[in-house]
């Protein structure tokens, strides 16, 4: 036993070695839209979407920050009431009197949800069709939970413009503050950024391609190349599906015999935008993962069992190892296993300095991963019993199901 725990242990040890040094460097948090320069030399037309269901508790904050933007250029903002019971609408007109900013924002009533459409993509769908009468260079996708920084409009547009690119996204920072938040948040983006590398989703060259859906700027043109949201209508996952269609469809290349060059994308984070939605407590972080990480799997048995040997292998190995080697004094068992906890806090180390949590917490993954996986098992059990994605009331069904 002790012989098959030690191979295992050194198999982790092996993996967490390749993922630190040949995996796109997952575990940096430079990539940072608040670094680099944000002068504009032109002032692209721009507007923004907002799919609003029952928001209106926190439009006052999140939508007065998006009208009271620094951008300088034409700049409007189309709210979608997607069938709200809440008051959505005249909140959200309450702001924008309040901010004289009337004539910049445009409300529209959502229409009901057609067969095959996830409801925010439908309402994005509806906003995009109004904005375009003010034929727009970019559109800003937005969610209505999200506080944007005076300048986060201003900083997108210029790292489009200035780096020639098709699409800009921001994992804006996710509140942090109550207990449960400060466990397990970070390893959300953690976790987010092992799987979606930002340094390969940068780069035009690599296939990986992932955004985040609390702040997306995207060309116009961008969007008509790929055929508009409808291509990702059933995607429960859609920021991600947009930034691969935006990537891998490409754009088209003047000359007839070279193929399209691959669409240029940026995906980051940010320090100073900040989401509203609170997960203070266990469950609601736990349907947050559970309503969609098995469809990240694409509905696989396979791959679901994959991932739950995968967990286990490289995150609770080690606590295992050190575990049991201290009881059977095994002491080559108990130092591989700690060599192997400490190259895991090592490399979450960036992410928890980055929300300012404790240094400490850095060594509690595993536990934390434990976590991710009952919640990864979850989302399959409520998929099997049809219960899976489902968010403000309604449950979607996998795309095969539509």
């Amino acid at each position: 036993m002790g012989v098959i725990l030690l191979g295992l242990m050194l198999l982790s040890l092996t993996i967490w070695l390749g993922l630190l040094c040949f995996w796109g460097q997952f575990w940096r948090v430079d990539q940072q839209l608040e670094i680099g320069e944000t002068q504009l030399k032109s002032l692209p037309v721009v507007c923004a979407v907002i799919p609003a269901r029952n928001e209106a508790q926190l439009l006052p904050t999140s939508l007065r920050s998006l009208l009271l933007q620094d951008y300088p250029g034409s700049f409007n903002v189309f709210l979608v009431d997607d069938c709200s019971t809440d008051g959505t609408a005249n909140f959200a007109e309450g702001v924008a009197h309040a901010v004289g900013k009337s004539q910049q924002l445009h409300i529209i009533s959502g229409e009901s949800l057609p067969p095959g459409w996830s409801g925010k993509l439908w309402a994005v769908e509806q906003g995009i069709k109004s904005a375009s009468k003010f034929a727009p260079d970019y559109f800003l996708l937005t969610d209505a939970d999200i506080e944007h920084d005076p300048a986060n409009l201003r900083r997108l547009v210029a790292k489009a413009v200035q780096e020639d690119l098709d699409m800009v996204s921001v994992m804006v920072r996710l509140r942090c503050e109550s207990f449960w938040e400060k466990l397990l948040i970070p390893a959300f983006v953690f976790f987010f950024q092992k799987l979606y590398p930002f340094r390969w989703v940068n780069n035009p060259n690599n296939p990986t391609a992932a955004a985040a859906g609390g702040s997306i700027l995207i060309a116009r043109e961008a969007l008509e190349r790929i055929g508009g949201i409808q291509v990702i209508r059933q995607a429960l996952i859609d920021d991600c599906a947009l930034a691969d269609a935006v990537k891998q469809i490409g754009r088209q290349s003047n000359s007839p015999a070279p193929p399209a060059s691959p669409g240029r994308i940026w995906l980051g984070l940010s320090t100073l935008t900040r989401s509203l939605r609170p997960y203070d407590s266990l469950a609601t972080i736990w349907d947050m993962v559970a309503r969609s990480a098995y469809a990240q799997l694409n509905y696989s048995p396979l791959l679901l069992v994959g991932t739950l040997v995968g967990m286990i292998l490289i995150y609770l190995i080690s606590p295992m190892c050190v575990i049991l080697g201290a009881v059977w004094g095994n002491w080559a068992i108990a130092l591989t296993g700690i060599l192997g906890w400490l190259l895991m806090a090592f490399a979450y180390y960036p992410t928890i300095r980055f929300y300012k949590c404790s240094p400490w917490l850095a060594f509690s993954l595993p536990a934390i991963a434990f976590l991710y996986t009952l919640m990864t098992l979850d989302s399959a059990l409520r998929y099997w019993q049809g219960r899976g994605g489902a968010w403000k009331g309604r449950v979607y069904p996998s795309p095969n199901n539509l």
